[in-house]
């Protein structure tokens, strides 16, 4: 076979990902926080791009400002540089030359005194009288005046303490030996924010070179910091540092303590076989258990948390249906600045500058448009999802449809991923309160009479409703509920109820029904004391 050369022409087709393309795609779901993070930078890095104000052109000064401006600071007279403003007057101009003479010419001209009449002008009384006095508020001191516009609350508040900071003022007073001091410090490094150490901390002592006596004799004096139950390594020793230092740890109550599984089980006979104890004892007891804080640590340098603001707004139509408009709030606005560019087109001569400017003016087009089209694709997505849950918005979750993104992106003629990337990290805010955009799509559960589908959170709710209206004599078991669903028409497994309801976090039958007769119990016993108590003789 010989090697030839030849030429050959081949049509095909790709799919090319410029950097433009790449990031209109990221702007998608990016959040509103996010996006207003990607449009600051943009703005410092391109310097065609200007934000969308409601103030006049620059070109255009108020009224106001053209008539007090200085000619110093534009540069001269506007009538002797420029020739159009007004000249002065004739009369204007001599008796602004002319010399008014000496002071007793002046009074005679004007036919008044000179002299100040009064011995002290009442604003340079007030005015003196106030630096006299001494200042009654704190803004007087240099905090700065609250009617000013740069005035900022937020700079006068002061910074949280956080746990770790906290442990480590009273490390340094606690602990005078360098060693002690290093171990307590990265023991203080290892309490999370709810105030707990790890449960094993030998790995702790091997890394610091130290014995694990000498880690435990720390651990037994940062475990007397405040707050009480600090430095713990589980719930029971949490408690039981709290209980010593209330003085509260006696024999029955350690054994309370270490029996904690079955105060959760509210198995109240083992409790008080274990204690040995009676009923108003162990009642007692459990009573000052739940009056100590199981997570000491919360209560230092909790993050600040952000308020939600919705990307869409749901609201009722005049004519029955629903109104769907984007938040104008969360919609970064700019704009590219087309006269600061053909200005300096003009007068760069230099190649490179005049590539740089291209660029950044392409790039400013582009992001101009890519929001646009964010905005856009939001607005129709969540249209579509209005019209296909159109029954939730009207009766409730109980009327929530199964809903997937591929029926979405078929309607609005969309790829599934495009859906996928603009309900991320988006919130709508209607009138049965604020959800996110992934929260309408839920899964499908066949019906019974092979009739329409049921959506998986409907379902979940009608659990919950089951669970919430059962009688405490008469706790639902998993396979009462499946058999009650399947008589509403839905047909569904027992391990979809169970895997559902400890979605929930509801406890099974057996520790709910437990739980409700504990209570029925509580409430038939405060009523018992309550008519005794009436009954007894004044």
């Amino acid at each position: 076979m010989a090697l030839t050369q030849r030429l050959e022409f081949r049509q095909s087709q790709s799919l090319v990902m410029t950097p433009q393309l790449m990031q209109a795609i990221k702007l998608l779901q990016l959040s509103n926080l996010d996006l207003t993070t990607f449009v600051e930078e943009e703005l410092e890095r391109n310097p065609l791009l200007e934000r969308a104000s409601d103030e006049p052109a620059g070109g255009e000064a108020p009224a106001e400002a053209a008539e007090f401006n200085d000619s110093d600071e534009s540069g001269g007279s506007n009538a002797d540089e420029t020739g159009t403003g007004e000249a002065f007057e004739p009369g204007q101009e001599e008796w602004m030359s002319k010399d008014l003479g000496t002071r007793a010419e002046i009074e005679q001209t004007l036919d008044t005194g000179l002299d100040n009449v009064f011995s002290e002008e009442p604003a340079e009384a007030a005015a003196r009288k106030a630096q006299d006095a001494a200042p009654s508020v704190y803004t007087e001191w240099g905090g700065g005046a609250s009617g000013d516009e740069d005035y900022n609350l937020e700079a006068f508040v002061a910074a949280e303490t956080t746990l770790s900071d906290h442990l480590a003022e009273q490390l340094a007073v606690a602990f005078s030996a360098p060693a002690q001091r290093m171990i307590g410090q990265y023991l203080i490094d290892l309490v999370d924010e709810a105030g707990y150490l790890p449960a094993d901390l030998g790995q702790a002592a091997e890394r610091l070179g130290a014995s694990q006596q000498d880690v435990e004799e720390v651990l037994a004096v940062l475990q007397k910091f405040d707050p009480p139950g600090v430095c713990a390594r589980n719930l029971s020793e949490c408690l039981a540092i709290q209980l010593r230092e209330l003085d509260r740890y006696d024999p029955a109550m350690q054994a309370l303590v270490e029996h904690l599984d079955l105060l959760a089980k509210r198995d109240i006979a083992g409790l008080r076989k274990v204690c040995g104890v009676d009923d108003e004892d162990i009642a007692d007891m459990i009573g000052e258990i739940r009056r100590l804080n199981p997570k000491p640590g919360m209560k230092f340098g909790t993050s600040r948390l952000q308020t939600m603001v919705p990307d869409v707004y749901v609201r009722p139509g005049p004519d029955g249906g629903w109104q769907v408009e984007l938040n104008s709030d969360t919609l970064p606005r700019v704009l590219v600045n087309q006269t600061y560019y053909s200005e300096l087109s003009k007068k760069i001569g230099k190649d490179g500058d005049k590539s740089y400017f291209t660029d950044a003016l392409q790039n400013a087009t582009w992001l101009v448009r890519a929001l646009d089209q964010r905005a856009r694709t939001i607005l129709k997505v969540a249209t579509e999802i209005v019209r296909q849950q159109d029954g939730f918005f009207t009766h409730g979750v109980a009327h929530l449809r199964p809903l997937n993104l591929k029926a979405v992106a078929d309607a609005i003629q969309m790829h599934e991923s495009t859906v996928s990337r603009v309900t991320a990290n988006k919130y709508m805010a209607t009138n049965r309160g604020t959800f996110e955009l992934k929260y309408f799509f839920t899964a499908s559960i066949a019906s019974a009479d092979g009739g329409e589908a049921h959506s998986a959170e409907a379902v979940r709710h009608h659990i919950k409703q089951l669970i919430d209206s059962e009688d405490p004599s008469a706790i639902l078991s998993d396979d009462t509920i499946v058999e009650r669903l399947r008589a509403s028409g839905i047909d569904i497994a027992r391990r979809t109820v169970a895997k559902y309801r400890e979605a929930m976090r509801i406890p099974s039958s057996v520790q709910r029904r437990r739980d409700k007769q504990s209570a029925l119990g509580n409430v038939l016993s405060t009523a018992s004391s309550d008519r005794s108590r009436n009954t007894e003789p004044a």
